[in-house]
């Protein structure tokens, strides 16, 4: 029996993992390698990294200063959690797991528009959280590409950005009162189309002809797969978990921090979820008190 079990080794489960053993808890990080953070080919607006960060490497930070507190990390995609008798069991890969409090990091896995998706990202021409980074695509041609009833909102938001934003709407409808607010607000509205990648940039063909982008925001949606048997959890309309101010749900001891959870998806929000909920976790459970010769080393 240990006392945090945490699906998920992105920032958001990083981060609780080394408070929970700087309170000197006990804890497992089990990760199947999927964060979303390794979509980042460089944020800037990630605090403390002035000239930027990858995703990869704030990842590789993050697992380096968890280790310097032991944190277990397991390489493994867990398959069921659910109640036990003293609190949950984890299972995945064969294995299993017995936590006091269990902790939801998996983030979401969003619906990328081709099998071209991860080598777009890695070059800048795909993103897909302006709130990240459209400051480093102003003044440039974006793209705006999903469905056309999600990409009016999210092409208004970018001409603070950029006057030249073209709306993408893959299944070629009008985007209703949000696309003609968009459009009125000097969005380019486009007919149904495909979008392309020939290696460095997206183009967008469309019956009327072709448009060639400097970067291509999409907004596609996200899916979330966390395999909570059983237990009784409530979510938004979208699919993310629904917590208290503690990062608590409904389920005494099942907490959920970073992106499953509704709101802004940032990798600062993410470890101030992270700080929280370990912080709450440790005052919850039982006092584990110092041995003499522990305490005084």
């Amino acid at each position: 029996m240990i006392d945090v079990a945490i699906v998920g080794g992105g920032p958001a489960g990083l981060t609780a993992a080394t408070y929970l053993r700087r309170f000197h808890r006990s804890c497992v990080v089990l990760d199947a390698g999927e964060s979303r953070a390794r979509w980042i080919p460089e944020s800037n607006n990630c605090p403390g990294f002035p000239g930027g960060v990858s995703g990869t490497e704030l990842l590789r930070l993050l697992r380096e200063q968890a280790r310097e507190f032991e944190v277990p990390v397991e390489p493994v995609r867990v398959e069921r959690v659910a109640r036990d008798r003293d609190g949950f069991v984890v299972q995945g890969g064969g294995r299993s797991w017995h936590a006091r409090v269990v902790m939801i990091a998996t983030g979401l896995r969003d619906r990328l528009p081709a099998a071209w998706a991860e080598d777009a990202l890695a070059c800048g021409a795909l993103r897909l959280c302006p709130i990240c980074d459209a400051f480093e695509a102003s003044d440039r041609r974006i793209g705006v590409y999903g469905p056309a009833d999600s990409v009016g909102s999210h092409a208004g938001f970018l001409l603070a950005f950029s006057s030249s934003v073209f709306a993408l709407p893959a299944d070629g409808g009008d985007g209703g009162a949000a696309g003609e607010a968009a459009r009125q607000a000097g969005v380019q509205w486009l007919g149904a189309g495909e979008l392309q990648f020939d290696g460095r940039r997206c183009s967008y063909k469309a019956v009327d002809g072709e448009v060639a982008l400097d970067t291509v925001y999409s907004y596609l949606g996200f899916e979330t797969s966390v395999p909570l048997d059983g237990l009784d959890i409530e979510r938004t309309r979208s699919g993310e978990i629904v917590v208290d101010r503690h990062q608590q749900t409904h389920v005494p001891g099942l907490y959920a921090i970073g992106d499953i959870v509704g709101g802004l998806n940032q990798i600062a929000v993410a470890v101030g979820q992270a700080a929280i909920a370990a912080t709450h976790v440790h005052g919850e459970l039982a006092p584990a008190a110092r041995g003499d010769a522990e305490s005084a080393r």
